[in-house]
């Protein structure tokens, strides 16, 4: 019985690398060109800011959920702030389009007003917050939508002070 030829090619940003042969053969050359690679992953994976789905998921239950309706909030407006409250709609809108259950992962000002309960101008006045400390920014068809860095910080600073109000 002959061993079969294998041939991976690999692509990272201006690198390109097509290994063929034997199995072994093209194992050894993919790993060499990790291990290459690997340092230069190493040094941009520590600036590079990601979110942990699944671990924001859990840091979510019980505070907001999402339906194919949309997105709500399972605690009363009245034990959250007005930032806390646009910040958590935002986020339950992203992880509902994220599993595929909203079609957007942005809304409008006047949803947001709506969800909130508060006249529009407060509504503007937080989403402007929110937008200068960088954790919503602003579609191109005017609607909000929340950042990589408003996930993380509501993930680390709001989440918890939420968590221990209810």
């Amino acid at each position: 019985m002959s061993e079969g030829k294998v041939t991976v090619h690999i692509k990272y940003k201006d690198v390109e690398q097509t290994f063929s042969g034997s199995v072994d053969d093209v194992w050894v050359g993919v790993n060499k060109f990790f291990s290459e690679m690997i340092p230069a992953l190493e040094v941009a994976r520590k600036i590079v800011l990601t979110v942990d789905f699944q671990s924001l998921i859990e840091n979510c239950k019980d505070i907001i959920a999402v339906a194919p309706e949309g997105a709500a909030l399972l605690i009363p407006k009245a034990k959250l702030t007005d930032s806390e409250t646009v910040s958590l709609h935002l986020l339950a809108i992203h992880i509902g389009y994220k599993l595929g259950l909203l079609d957007s992962d942005s809304v409008s000002k006047e949803e947001l007003r709506v969800k909130l309960g508060k006249s529009g101008k407060i509504t503007s006045t937080r989403l402007g917050e929110l937008f200068r400390e960088g954790w919503v920014t602003k579609t191109g068809e005017d609607n909000y939508k929340i950042t990589t860095i408003g996930i993380k910080s509501l993930q680390r600073e709001v989440l918890p002070r939420i968590r221990a109000k209810i």
